[in-house]
Protein backbone atom coordinates (compact mmCIF):
# COMPACT_ATOMS: atom_id res chain seq x y z
CA UNK A 1 0.00 0.00 0.00
CA UNK A 2 1.65 3.39 -1.18
CA UNK A 3 1.81 6.11 1.32
CA UNK A 4 -0.58 8.34 -0.41
CA UNK A 5 -3.59 5.57 -0.15
CA UNK A 6 -2.40 4.53 3.74
CA UNK A 7 -2.89 8.48 4.52
CA UNK A 8 -5.84 8.86 2.59
CA UNK A 9 -7.21 5.69 4.34
CA UNK A 10 -6.01 7.66 7.60
CA UNK A 11 -8.30 10.51 6.50
CA UNK A 12 -11.23 8.80 5.85
CA UNK A 13 -11.05 6.76 9.36
CA UNK A 14 -10.32 10.30 11.38
CA UNK A 15 -13.24 12.05 8.94
CA UNK A 16 -15.65 9.37 9.44
CA UNK A 17 -14.76 9.14 13.25
CA UNK A 18 -15.30 12.73 13.97
CA UNK A 19 -18.47 13.81 11.49
CA UNK A 20 -20.80 10.53 10.48
CA UNK A 21 -22.77 10.17 13.81
CA UNK A 22 -22.19 13.52 14.75
CA UNK A 23 -22.84 15.69 11.10
CA UNK A 24 -24.40 12.46 9.66
CA UNK A 25 -21.95 12.88 7.00
CA UNK A 26 -19.31 9.97 5.61
CA UNK A 27 -16.42 10.42 2.97
CA UNK A 28 -15.63 8.46 0.31
CA UNK A 29 -13.06 8.36 -2.13
CA UNK A 30 -12.52 6.26 -5.67
CA UNK A 31 -15.46 8.65 -7.53
CA UNK A 32 -15.05 9.57 -11.01
CA UNK A 33 -16.41 12.88 -10.34
CA UNK A 34 -16.32 14.81 -6.77
CA UNK A 35 -19.30 14.64 -5.79
CA UNK A 36 -21.90 16.05 -2.72
CA UNK A 37 -24.52 13.97 -2.36
CA UNK A 38 -26.78 15.58 0.51
CA UNK A 39 -28.48 13.11 3.16
CA UNK A 40 -31.79 11.39 2.22
CA UNK A 41 -34.38 9.41 3.90
CA UNK A 42 -32.11 7.07 6.50
CA UNK A 43 -28.79 7.32 5.00
CA UNK A 44 -25.91 10.02 5.71
CA UNK A 45 -24.54 12.92 3.51
CA UNK A 46 -22.03 11.45 1.50
CA UNK A 47 -18.86 13.21 0.30
CA UNK A 48 -17.31 11.60 -2.73
CA UNK A 49 -13.78 12.38 -3.57
CA UNK A 50 -12.32 11.41 -7.43
CA UNK A 51 -10.54 8.47 -7.28
CA UNK A 52 -7.90 8.15 -4.80
CA UNK A 53 -6.52 11.61 -4.67
CA UNK A 54 -5.57 12.65 -0.93
CA UNK A 55 -6.18 16.28 -2.16
CA UNK A 56 -9.43 15.61 -3.57
CA UNK A 57 -11.12 14.63 -0.60
CA UNK A 58 -9.39 17.61 1.41
CA UNK A 59 -10.83 19.56 -1.35
CA UNK A 60 -14.07 18.37 -1.11
CA UNK A 61 -13.86 17.98 2.61
CA UNK A 62 -12.87 22.05 2.63
CA UNK A 63 -16.20 22.92 0.71
CA UNK A 64 -18.33 20.79 3.20
CA UNK A 65 -16.62 22.75 6.00
CA UNK A 66 -17.73 26.08 4.69
CA UNK A 67 -21.41 24.73 3.92
CA UNK A 68 -23.98 26.10 5.95
CA UNK A 69 -27.06 23.92 7.31
CA UNK A 70 -29.31 24.39 4.05
CA UNK A 71 -26.93 24.07 1.73
CA UNK A 72 -25.97 20.79 3.42
CA UNK A 73 -29.54 19.40 2.64
CA UNK A 74 -28.72 20.07 -0.83
CA UNK A 75 -26.80 18.14 -3.74
CA UNK A 76 -23.37 19.65 -4.49
CA UNK A 77 -24.69 22.45 -1.83
CA UNK A 78 -26.75 23.69 -4.61
CA UNK A 79 -23.34 25.50 -6.52
CA UNK A 80 -23.10 25.98 -10.10
CA UNK A 81 -20.61 24.63 -11.68
CA UNK A 82 -19.17 24.98 -14.93
CA UNK A 83 -17.09 22.44 -16.41
CA UNK A 84 -13.57 22.58 -17.69
CA UNK A 85 -13.77 25.34 -20.51
CA UNK A 86 -14.23 28.52 -19.23
CA UNK A 87 -13.68 32.05 -20.45
CA UNK A 88 -12.03 34.46 -18.37
CA UNK A 89 -14.87 36.08 -17.30
CA UNK A 90 -16.22 32.47 -15.74
CA UNK A 91 -12.86 31.55 -14.78
CA UNK A 92 -12.76 34.68 -12.35
CA UNK A 93 -16.42 34.25 -11.28
CA UNK A 94 -14.90 30.82 -10.32
CA UNK A 95 -11.88 32.00 -8.23
CA UNK A 96 -14.17 34.39 -6.38
CA UNK A 97 -16.23 31.44 -4.61
CA UNK A 98 -13.15 29.12 -4.29
CA UNK A 99 -11.18 31.38 -1.92
CA UNK A 100 -12.50 30.12 1.32
CA UNK A 101 -11.98 26.11 0.32
CA UNK A 102 -8.85 26.45 -1.41
CA UNK A 103 -7.54 28.07 2.15
CA UNK A 104 -9.44 25.56 4.10
CA UNK A 105 -7.72 22.42 1.80
CA UNK A 106 -4.32 24.17 2.16
CA UNK A 107 -5.11 24.64 6.20
CA UNK A 108 -5.97 20.67 5.82
CA UNK A 109 -2.98 19.85 3.57
CA UNK A 110 -0.75 21.56 6.57
CA UNK A 111 -1.89 19.40 8.93
CA UNK A 112 -1.77 16.38 7.16
CA UNK A 113 1.62 17.14 6.32
CA UNK A 114 0.69 17.47 2.59
CA UNK A 115 1.79 19.77 -0.27
CA UNK A 116 -0.95 22.20 -1.17
CA UNK A 117 -1.71 22.99 -4.85
CA UNK A 118 -4.01 25.66 -6.14
CA UNK A 119 -6.46 24.50 -8.27
CA UNK A 120 -7.86 26.77 -11.04
CA UNK A 121 -9.69 23.82 -11.99
CA UNK A 122 -9.61 24.49 -15.76
CA UNK A 123 -6.93 22.83 -17.27
CA UNK A 124 -8.24 22.40 -21.47
CA UNK A 125 -7.69 26.19 -21.23
CA UNK A 126 -4.03 26.50 -19.95
CA UNK A 127 -5.73 29.12 -17.67
CA UNK A 128 -3.73 28.96 -14.13
CA UNK A 129 -4.34 30.38 -10.57
CA UNK A 130 -4.33 33.81 -11.05
CA UNK A 131 -1.91 35.82 -8.46
CA UNK A 132 -4.63 37.86 -7.49
CA UNK A 133 -6.30 34.40 -6.74
CA UNK A 134 -3.22 32.81 -5.42
CA UNK A 135 -2.76 36.24 -2.84
CA UNK A 136 -6.62 36.11 -1.60
CA UNK A 137 -6.49 32.59 -0.75
CA UNK A 138 -2.86 33.03 1.11
CA UNK A 139 -4.51 35.95 2.90
CA UNK A 140 -7.76 34.29 3.97
CA UNK A 141 -5.51 31.18 5.38
CA UNK A 142 -3.71 33.46 7.78
CA UNK A 143 -6.89 34.70 8.71
CA UNK A 144 -7.86 31.17 9.64
CA UNK A 145 -4.66 29.99 11.50
CA UNK A 146 -3.22 33.43 12.58
CA UNK A 147 -6.70 35.24 14.02
CA UNK A 148 -8.37 31.62 14.97
CA UNK A 149 -11.34 32.16 12.81
CA UNK A 150 -11.49 29.14 10.96
CA UNK A 151 -14.98 27.27 10.89
CA UNK A 152 -15.80 24.45 12.85
CA UNK A 153 -15.86 21.85 11.37
CA UNK A 154 -12.95 22.63 9.97
CA UNK A 155 -10.50 23.38 12.77
CA UNK A 156 -11.56 19.77 14.36
CA UNK A 157 -10.44 17.92 11.50
CA UNK A 158 -7.65 20.79 11.48
CA UNK A 159 -6.94 19.67 15.22
CA UNK A 160 -7.58 15.93 14.69
CA UNK A 161 -5.03 16.07 11.32
CA UNK A 162 -2.20 17.88 12.72
CA UNK A 163 -2.03 15.44 15.57
CA UNK A 164 -1.92 12.46 13.67
CA UNK A 165 -0.01 13.75 10.90
CA UNK A 166 2.00 16.50 10.99
CA UNK A 167 5.23 17.26 12.29
CA UNK A 168 4.15 20.28 14.58
CA UNK A 169 7.35 22.08 13.92
CA UNK A 170 6.16 22.42 10.28
CA UNK A 171 3.35 24.84 11.25
CA UNK A 172 5.30 27.29 13.70
CA UNK A 173 6.14 30.18 12.13
CA UNK A 174 4.53 29.40 8.67
CA UNK A 175 4.82 32.14 6.32
CA UNK A 176 2.28 31.88 4.00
Amino acid sequence: MSSETLKLTQLVDIFNALFLDEQNTRLQVGAVEPFYQAPKANQPAVIYSRDNYFSSALHEIAHWCIAGEERRQIDDFGYWYNPEGRTAEQQSEFESVEIKPQAIEWALSMASNHQFHFSADNLSQQIDASESFKQAVRSQLQEYLQENKMPHRAKLLFDRLQAEFADKSLLEGVDV
